[in-house]
C-alpha cells in the first residue's frame, strides 16, 4: 500500500477522518499495549485516523476498550476451549477442563497478536510486514475478509472484492482456522452493517434474513450466528442457543435460525412469491441506505445491482394484476425507476457492526455469561 492509495481509501470511508498518527503516537500505542502494527496498517493510520463507532481510536480511545478488542480473539479461543475445542499443536488435551484452560491460556500468550482494523476485522500485528490477509474473527470461526488491508477496505466499504481465492494463511496458529476457507461466505447476503439498538430493529434484521433464504440466497452459518449475537436484546430460547454456537456446532445454525423465525412469528410474514420477496428486499435496501448502514453507490451498487438482482422487468415483477395497473399508469413505479429517480440520501454517522462502545465487551463474552457450562 502506498500513501496515495491509503488517502484514496480513507476518502471513501463513511467515517470522520482525523489527522494521521505521528511516529511518536504509533510507538507510544505499541509500547502501551504491547504489540506492533503491520507495515501497511501503520501506513494507513498515519495517512489518517478513521473515527466513529466500530473504529479503534488509537489516539484518544478508552484504554480498557482498546485492550478488550485486542484480547477478543484470544478470549474467543478460550471460550471455545471451554466448550470442547483443542488446538492440535498444543499436544494432548488435559482431561480436566480447568487445566486445559490454563494450558491454552499459557500457549495463547505466544501466538501473534491480532490487531483490530474495524469492528471484528483484524490484521496480524507483525512489525515491518505487509500484505497479510484481513480476518473476520468470531471465536474460532475465522474467515478471510480481504487479501490484504487495501483489498479488505475496498471489500467492506467500496463494493465486492475480486479474486479472494488469492488470500493465504500467513501467521502461526491463526492459519489453522483458515485452511480451505478462501472462498467461504463472502458477501452473499445484503452488504450492510448488522446492528440492533432496539428489539424492532433486531426482529427486522431476522425477518430480512428469512426473506433472503426464501429466494435462495446463500446465508452462511456465520451470518446467522452474527445476526443472533447482535439481536440478544430479544432474549428468546433459540436465539440464545444460536448465538452461543461454537465452530464445531455450526451445522446446527440453520435449524436454530428456523426455530427463531417461528418463535418470533416471522414465518407468516415471509412473502409467498419471489416477486414480493424481492420487493421487500428492495424496500429494506433503500431503508438501509437512508440510515447509513449501506452506501447506495459504494457498498450496494444499487443502480446496476438491484436491476440484476430482480432479473425481471418492472411490469413482470408486479404480477398479472399489477401489469394491468402498470399499463394504465396506476401501479407503483418499478424498482429501476425508483433507483433512477432517487438521489443518494445524506448519510448519518455509520453504526457499528457488532462491537458496542457502551458495553466495551465483545459479543461472545456476553454469550459466555448466558451459556457457560456448569
Amino acid at each position: 500500500m502506498t500513501r496515495d492509495r491509503a488517502l484514496a481509501l480513507l476518502a471513501a470511508l463513511p467515517a470522520s477522518i482525523g489527522p494521521g498518527l505521528s511516529d511518536a503516537e504509533v510507538e507510544a500505542t505499541e509500547e502501551r499495549f504491547g504489540f506492533r502494527f503491520a507495515a501497511d496498517h501503520r501506513l494507513f493510520l498515519q495517512a489518517g485516523l478513521p473515527l466513529g463507532r466500530g473504529w479503534p481510536d488509537w489516539r484518544n480511545g478508552d484504554a480498557d476498550e482498546l485492550r478488550g478488542r485486542l484480547d477478543w480473539p484470544r478470549d474467543g479461543v478460550l471460550f471455545d476451549v471451554k466448550h470442547g475445542f483443542w488446538y492440535p499443536g498444543w499436544g494432548e488435551k488435559p482431561e480436566d477442563r480447568q487445566e486445559a484452560l490454563r494450558l491454552a491460556e499459557t500457549r495463547l500468550r505466544d501466538v501473534p497478536q491480532l490487531v483490530p482494523v474495524y469492528s471484528h476485522r483484524y490484521l496480524p500485528g507483525i512489525a515491518g510486514q505487509s500484505g497479510h490477509p484481513v480476518l473476520s474473527v468470531y471465536q474460532t470461526d475465522i474467515i478471510y475478509y480481504g487479501n490484504d488491508l487495501a483489498d479488505y477496505l475496498h471489500h467492506e466499504f467500496g463494493g465486492p472484492v475480486d479474486n479472494l481465492s488469492r488470500a493465504r494463511a500467513s501467521v502461526p496458529f491463526w492459519s489453522y482456522f483458515l485452511v480451505g476457507k478462501e472462498l467461504r461466505e463472502i458477501v452473499t447476503t445484503t452488504p450492510h452493517d448488522p446492528y440492533a439498538v432496539t428489539a424492532e430493529e433486531a426482529v427486522d434484521h431476522m425477518h430480512m434474513l428469512a426473506i433472503e433464504r426464501r429466494i435462495g440466497r446463500r446465508v452462511g452459518a456465520g451470518t446467522l450466528i452474527q445476526a443472533a449475537l447482535v439481536a440478544l436484546v430479544l432474549d428468546t430460547p433459540a436465539l440464545g442457543d444460536l448465538a452461543g454456537l461454537t465452530r464445531n456446532e455450526e451445522s446446527l445454525a440453520h435449524e436454530l435460525f428456523a426455530q427463531e423465525v417461528e418463535e418470533l412469528g416471522l414465518a407468516a410474514r415471509v412473502p409467498a412469491t419471489d416477486a414480493e420477496a424481492r420487493w421487500a428486499l428492495v424496500r429494506w435496501w433503500l431503508q438501509l441506505t437512508a440510515n447509513g448502514s449501506m452506501n447506495a453507490i459504494e457498498r450496494g451498487n444499487l443502480g446496476a445491482g438491484l436491476r440484476a438482482f430482480l432479473a425481471q422487468d418492472d411490469a413482470h415483477a408486479l404480477g398479472p394484476a399489477g401489469q394491468a395497473e402498470h399499463a394504465g399508469g396506476l401501479a407503483d413505479p418499478g424498482p429501476s425507476r425508483i433507483l433512477r429517480s432517487a438521489s443518494t440520501p445524506r448519510r448519518p454517522p455509520r453504526p457499528v457492526s457488532v462491537w458496542s462502545a457502551e458495553t466495551a465487551v465483545p459479543p461472545h463474552n456476553r454469550v459466555v455469561r448466558r451459556h457457560s457450562c456448569p
